[in-house]
């Protein structure tokens, strides 16, 4: 096995993450990844690069505010790279990075997983309702 070779890379690979510990930094990229906004960023960046409006359309419901939120964290974790276009008027494109790809291929198969399950789950959510009923 080999070492790492500066000291900065000897203590990052001596750093353990537990995502169950509350003072955990992995916690919090856990909620930027998994709250509503942020898989459906990932996702709808998975399509390919999109200006700030055109991945408002592909994620529906979302405000620009939320957005805007979501894509500032995506980027300060390493998930998104914005580039500015100096065209006229400025405009701004948003893209996964290597990071944001691999995570957003981990997310699709999630969500390809509850797609292909919600037969299952409404029959659940109909069972209970009808259960709670009685």
């Amino acid at each position: 096995m080999n070492e790492p070779s500066t000291e900065d890379e000897r203590q990052a690979a001596a750093l353990e993450f537990d995502v169950f510990a509350k003072h955990c930094p992995s916690r919090q990229v856990l909620d930027h990844l998994t709250g509503r906004w942020g898989v459906l960023v990932l996702a709808g960046l998975r399509k390919g690069p999109a200006r700030f409006n055109a991945l408002r359309r592909r994620v529906d419901g979302v405000s620009e505010k939320m957005l805007a939120q979501t894509l500032q964290a995506l980027e300060r974790d390493g998930f998104v790279s914005r580039e500015v276009l100096t065209a006229m008027p400025p405009s701004v494109n948003y893209s996964l990075t290597p990071l944001g790809e691999t995570t957003a291929d981990h997310l699709m198969a999630f969500i390809g997983h509850i797609e292909a399950s919600m037969p299952a789950v409404l029959a659940s959510r109909e069972a209970h309702t009808a259960a709670a009923r009685a």
